[in-house]
């Protein structure tokens, strides 16, 4: 079994499931000749053509919209846009259309569309190329939101956006696209969006997190291990919907909670989370919910940034302030 990177494992799964399914077309700016600003769709243009494999204008309202087109006139498209601050313009279509699209029509049409795109910071980029509102897409309803932490889930949950018959937003943590390799199966198998995963068990606290900021979070996990503190690791991987099952479960056991994420603090998605726990498992907690997470400002430029993101130092001392409250 081949060992890949995340760029790699998503390459993949986009390889595999377009020579599958005739319908799925793949658009956006540079993803054909050159093969995206990442290089996430590499070869894919010379293996399946310019008729499904298109580069377009520099206008993202433009090819979320004409993939809204595309979807309802039963393709499935696959639009990429290079990174999440150039989202803006196409919210319209999103908000106004996309997810609206099977209420309208009372289910008369679904939307089975997958818009990617690269998120977060940690890469050196300029402004608008490190966003993180991740809480505003999760707060649209009638649209699903995953986010990968890992090669495996990134192959296993794309292809099932690419399955969905309701539009998925795939938000892909740029910052470890080639920073973790590991097992990843050719073939067919799926990651379900919607459940979350225990990657480190534990009993004494409960530990939340989604895209690069799991890999932050079980160093520190492993910093505080050292010094006798059992903490259990939740990778999300869907922000929406979202499985606060798992995360309850854990509370009720552990006692104790810490919710990381690299966004801004203020209503972010660990405000979300840790009203969820308050909602339905508030008398198991021993001490309040700690937030760890980005600064409530525009994401800094390079000489800054790594002072912006959550890492495993301040990740661990929130847990040791939760588990000595």
């Amino acid at each position: 079994m081949a060992k890949l990177n995340m760029v790699e494992a998503l390459n993949l799964a986009l390889a595999e499931e377009m020579a599958r399914d005739p319908q799925i077309i793949l658009l956006g700016e540079d993803v054909g000749q050159l093969g995206g600003v990442f290089r996430v769709s590499d070869g894919l243009q010379a293996q399946f053509g310019p008729k499904r494999v298109i580069d377009t204008p520099l206008a993202e309202a433009a090819i979320v919209g004409t993939s809204l087109g595309l979807a309802v006139g039963g393709f499935k498209p696959v639009a990429e846009l290079q990174f999440m601050g150039f989202l803006y313009p196409a919210l319209d279509q999103i908000i106004s259309h996309i997810s609206r699209y099977r209420n309208r029509t009372r289910g008369r049409y679904s939307v089975p569309l997958v818009i990617r795109m690269p998120y977060g910071g940690g890469i050196h980029a300029p402004e608008h190329h490190s966003e993180s509102t991740e809480a505003l897409l999760a707060h649209i309803p009638g649209i699903k939101v995953a986010i990968p932490a890992t090669p495996y889930d990134a192959k296993g949950l794309l292809i099932s956006a690419l399955r969905d018959p309701d539009p998925v937003i795939f938000l892909e943590p740029k910052r470890i696209y080639r920073a973790i390799r590991e097992e990843v199966p050719a073939g067919e198998f799926t990651v379900p969006l919607g459940q979350a995963q225990i990657v480190r068990p534990g009993d004494q606290v409960t530990a939340v997190a989604w895209g690069s900021m799991v890999r932050e979070t079980l160093r520190a996990a492993e910093a505080v291990a050292e010094e006798g503190v059992s903490v259990e690791v939740i990778d999300l991987r869907t922000i929406s919907p979202m499985d606060d099952a798992t995360v309850v479960a854990s509370i009720q056991k552990t006692g104790r909670g810490v919710v990381v994420h690299e966004a801004c603090r203020t209503a972010g998605l660990g405000a979300e989370i840790i009203a969820r726990v308050n909602e339905k498992a508030f008398l198991s907690l021993a001490a309040p919910i700690e937030r760890v997470t980005g600064f409530d400002t525009i994401f800094p430029l390079l000489k800054l940034e790594e002072h912006y993101l959550p890492d495993a130092f301040r990740i661990s001392r929130a847990i040791r302030k939760v588990v000595n409250f």
